[in-house]
């Protein structure tokens, strides 16, 4: 074993998980496996706009003119895509990141200290252990519970809250559940955070995919506590391999601009944004809705192809955006060992719920990305097999 003494941080299990070698186990006797756990538009087979590197061939970028909270053309072209949503953000209330991971850990380092806590959603995304642990924060779990519709815990979220808490990480919409925040949750977050003096730090990556026309909230904007919103190319115009994020600061006045003038400090340590996608930028953000109209039609045509081939004994939860869809499956046997059956007999790869916190019931998690000749062969040998049951 080696005796190196490494940060106790980084004391990650690094063993090689059951779902993992039977994936290998696969590759190595060469049979192909159907990925529903896709979540690289990129693979998915998604027609780009034409010119859309264009915008990496000009002069301008043998040229470097770093600007702590990067250039201000790029984030006044974040700006206008927020405005044509009717959302009004200033571009010097933008921050550019190299991705959302980076902007939580810029956003770690402004508000919590080692040994503080933030609270994070479960079910939810399951980086956030890794870049909270990374950052020195400890964190608790709020619940998001299912009655037909998702919902905050608003109760339970208030329980979790201690003089140590110093921000709530929503995610809206939920990965994976899909769920958004409604006005009324909001509202309640905003009596909570100014009660105890949080802040809110709300991911909307997939903000821009909804499926419905429900009741959906930005926090961009919010001016009534401290509020952190992320974005970024990956998403928003499906191009994950273009390093770039942003963080959205609101808030009243005199604590926005303390907090930005922190933030400022904290991107010029790093200036980790490169300078052709920031020039690119504003040209990508105009071919959004071209490539966003194409994703949302493939997981409109996934999502129905699913509610209309259910099996008996498994329901298909409630979604409002995003790209995955959650199974609730009968619970004869562990996520983990229907996982292993999907794989290792049918050939599939499937999310278990454990993967994103499922507590309770059995689950499995599909993307909705395939392309639909892929996800229905794909989803049919699932629903074939559960049919067995």
């Amino acid at each position: 074993m080696n005796n190196f003494p490494f940060a106790r941080r980084t004391q990650w299990s690094q063993e090689t998980n059951a779902l993992n070698k039977a994936l290998e186990e696969l590759e190595s006797r060469h049979i192909p496996v159907m990925d529903l756990t896709a979540s690289n538009p990129t693979s998915c087979g998604f027609q780009y706009p034409d010119g859309m590197l264009a915008p990496l061939n000009s002069l301008n970028n043998l040229q470097y003119h770093p600007d702590s909270c990067g250039m201000l053309k790029a984030r006044q072209a974040v700006s206008k895509y927020y405005a044509a949503q009717n959302i009004n953000i200033a571009a010097h209330d933008i921050i550019l990141t190299a991705s959302t991971s980076e902007a939580y850990s810029f956003l770690m380092r402004l508000l919590v200290n080692p040994g503080e806590k933030v609270l994070i959603p479960r079910p939810s995304y399951p980086l956030f252990q890794f870049l909270l642990e990374i950052n020195d924060v400890e964190f608790e779990y709020y619940p998001l519970v299912y009655d037909g519709q998702w919902h905050l815990d608003l109760h339970a979220l208030e329980q979790l809250i201690d003089a140590k808490t110093k921000a709530i990480i929503l995610v809206n919409p939920n990965n994976p559940t899909g769920s958004y925040i409604n006005r009324a949750e909001l509202q309640s977050l905003n009596e909570l955070c100014r009660k105890y003096q949080m802040a809110i730090i709300s991911d909307e990556v997939f903000f821009d995919y909804a499926l419905d026309q429900g009741d959906h909230v930005s926090c961009a904007g919010n001016q009534a506590v401290l509020s952190f919103v992320l974005g970024g190319l990956s998403k928003t115009i499906g191009f994950p391999q273009m390093k770039c994020a942003w963080i959205i600061a609101s808030g009243p006045d005199l604590i926005l601009q303390a907090s930005l003038a922190r933030l400022e400090i904290i991107a010029d340590t790093y200036l980790s944004v490169n300078t052709p996608v920031q020039n690119a930028l504003g040209q990508w953000l105009e071919m959004a809705p071209a490539i966003q109209q194409q994703i949302m039609a493939r997981v409109i045509e996934n999502w129905e192809w699913l509610k209309a081939h259910l099996q008996d004994h498994t329901e298909l939860l409630s979604l409002q955006g995003g790209w995955y869809a959650t199974l609730r499956i009968p619970a004869v046997r562990s996520e983990e060992d229907w996982v292993l059956e999907f794989l290792k007999e049918d050939h599939v790869s499937v999310y278990p719920g454990y993967f994103f916190d499922f507590d309770k019931g059995t689950h499995i998690v599909l993307s909705l990305l395939p392309r639909p000749s892929v996800f229905q062969e794909a989803a049919g040998r699932i629903m074939r097999r559960l049919a067995k049951i």
